[in-house]
């Protein structure tokens, strides 16, 4: 009978005591909400399909943005410009030829291995001069414009002369591709047009560790977002994006296009984007999904900073149709993925936090 008693007040003890300490934890609780309440924080998007579809047109019109100030469907042809090195020949007039300055001829004299022939010098103010035509200004010119100049000139001293002139050595444009590319550096426009295409094939292509969603060109003050994903299953060919002089290409790494994972999933960790593409439902897939001790499905949060503010969107996956918004909803780098903790883990978190080690001394009372 006494040990019937003594249990039957063993539990009584309990109850009382649990219920003494939930309250305690609910007022401690109570007290840090209401502490936080002050304290305004971002506003929370709910994660629907009206989001979602807003989300991507916002998206295709930031591509569209950046992509229509790049293409060009018919690429002018080259133009001489200053530094260029001309090479140029009046037919059945060899004491015409030989007779340009080029940076080069010295070289060239001296026996230089690989040294280029010489030829005619466009100089600083983009002019060169030639024997009977004199000086002579072909900066913005074409081939073809060049030639008929010079033709022009020397038919004043010359009957019906025949003229060749082409650009020997192409010096005066360039353009600068850095990142994850085999051979980063300079490199010089021909007449062949400079397009994006051409320029990362010159390069040596992209690395597997090049990002192909996030390519930037950086033209004078002005910064281009390229992505060849999105370019490419919009139908947009990327060797219609020409490249102008002094241009820099740089292509992004996929390590600085990561997304975080916290909270209450099973493995926290940091995410590698796939070309610039993950969804929430892969990151959580991919962390081993929400705990099923601590993790509340109600509340899966997607921090974003965007500019000078920050975003937030939240997810209840109890929902239905949960799944299908989470696949849809497509992430961006730098995203922060953060599931809360239950309630009754918040409860349990904050009691031990006030009394450590106080349930488990309370359950083992009532233990034979």
């Amino acid at each position: 009978m006494k040990t019937f008693q003594s249990s039957v007040w063993s539990r009584i003890v309990l109850i009382a005591f649990l219920a003494l300490l939930g309250g305690c934890a609910s007022h401690a609780v109570g007290a840090m909400e209401e502490g936080t309440r002050d304290e305004p924080g971002p506003p929370t998007d709910l994660i629907t399909e009206q989001l979602i579809a807003a989300e991507r047109a916002q998206r295709e019109q930031h591509v569209n943005k950046h992509i229509v100030h790049l293409i060009v469907r018919d690429p002018p042809p080259y133009t001489i410009d200053k530094g260029d090195v001309l090479s140029i020949v009046v037919w059945d007039h060899p004491e015409l030829a030989g007779q340009g300055t080029a940076a080069s001829s010295a070289m060239a004299d001296m026996g230089t291995p690989g040294a280029p022939a010489a030829g005619f010098v466009v100089d600083h103010e983009g002019r060169l001069q030639f024997p009977f035509a004199g000086v002579l200004t072909v900066a913005g010119l074409t081939e073809e414009q060049a030639r008929s100049l010079l033709t022009r000139r020397l038919s004043r001293y010359l009957a019906s002369p025949n003229v060749t002139l082409r650009v020997q050595s192409y010096r005066s444009k360039r353009v600068y591709i850095d990142g994850e590319v085999k051979n980063a550096g300079l490199q010089a426009i021909n007449d062949i047009p400079m397009t994006l295409t051409e320029a990362l094939n010159r390069a040596g292509g992209m690395l597997p560790s090049a990002d192909q969603s996030r390519i930037v060109l950086e033209r004078g003050e002005k910064r281009y977002h390229i992505d060849l994903r999105t370019m490419v299953a919009k139908g947009i060919n990327p060797g219609k994006v020409l490249l102008l002089p002094g241009d820099v290409v740089r292509v992004h790494s996929r390590e600085e296009s990561k997304v975080f994972v916290s909270g209450e999933v099973v493995s926290p960790k940091a995410l590698t984007m796939h070309n610039g593409r993950l969804t929430l439902n892969e990151a959580l897939g991919e962390s081993g999904g929400i705990s099923p001790m601590t993790g509340d499905a109600r509340q899966v949060y997607v921090v974003r900073r965007t500019g000078e503010s920050t975003r937030v969107f939240q997810l209840d996956a109890r929902r239905k149709g949960a799944l299908a918004l989470a696949e849809s909803f497509e992430l961006h780098p730098k995203d922060l993925v953060y599931v809360a903790a239950s309630p009754l883990a918040n409860w349990h978190r904050s009691l031990s936090m006030i009394f450590p080690g106080a349930l488990t001394q309370a359950v083992s009372v009532t233990r034979p």
